[in-house]
């Protein structure tokens, strides 16, 4: 099974730049051919800008784009909002769900979260559903608590294949802080992860469970050698094409 290197470029960039790093993710992928034979690259940027990528990624079907988040309406009067069908459309295959931004600044609850990931299997497509606690839930000793109950809740019914989904947990006190959990505090929680996946799908063992809390070229390698470390979902690493590529190589 090979990792997910997943980025996530959140709010940023215009039309320009987005061409840019597409194409220097592009070029750099081609002059390391062998990262795509051990590594799924995968990019995520806003909604705007997946037509451009779509585009750019013609002729290159190694590499992947996907959403960084989508409603669970089918259609009608949701104004601002995408629909599954809108990004099935647009040729996505991945779209992130449920992200600590999203439950943070939205107010997107659990049930939420499943639902949008129902909405995103029902069109084929592999919801990135995002799990993680924050600072004061980790010291009060309520981690495991926490992530177990955001994975009750937030994982569709209807799963029963390891590859209809990919789990990110990120710990919110290191998103965006330059603060990272230790690999050994990592590797602990995503082994309580793949543990808690064996009451929803048949092979737990083969879930990818990406790691989303500041990975960057620095301590990526330390990570993606855990053994539950599947990948990365990376934020401010992912807009530089140089510090991406730096962490796919160490995968």
């Amino acid at each position: 099974m090979k990792k997910l290197i997943a980025g996530n470029w959140k709010m940023n960039g215009n039309k320009s730049q987005a061409r840019a790093l597409i194409a220097d993710i592009i070029n750099g992928l081609h002059e390391n051919q062998s990262i795509l034979d051990k590594v799924e690259i995968l990019v995520c940027p806003p909604m705007l800008h997946i037509g451009d990528v779509r585009h750019a990624l013609f002729g290159f079907p190694d590499m992947h784009f996907g959403a960084q988040d989508v409603s669970a309406q089918e259609s009608g009067a949701y104004t601002g909002d995408i629909s599954v069908e809108m990004l099935n459309d647009a040729g996505c295959g991945y779209v992130i769900v449920g992200h600590s931004e999203r439950r943070q600044y939205h107010d997107e609850t659990d049930a939420d979260v499943a639902a949008k990931a129902s909405a995103i299997l029902a069109k084929d497509m592999v919801p990135i559903i995002c799990v993680g606690e924050t600072l004061e839930e980790r010291e009060a000793g309520k981690a495991k608590e926490v992530v177990g109950e955001q994975m009750r809740g937030s994982l569709p019914s209807e799963i029963k294949d390891f590859q209809e989904i990919v789990i990110a947990y990120e710990p919110v006190w290191a998103i965006g802080t330059g603060k990272t959990a230790s690999a050994q505090d990592a590797e602990d929680m995503h082994a309580f992860i793949r543990g808690t996946l064996k009451a929803y799908v048949q092979d737990a063992s083969k879930v990818r469970i990406l790691y989303g809390g500041s990975m960057k070229p620095e301590n990526a390698e330390e990570l993606l050698a855990c053994k539950n470390i599947d990948g990365g979902l990376i934020g401010g690493a992912s807009l530089k094409a140089e510090s991406f590529l730096s962490i796919a190589k160490a995968a």
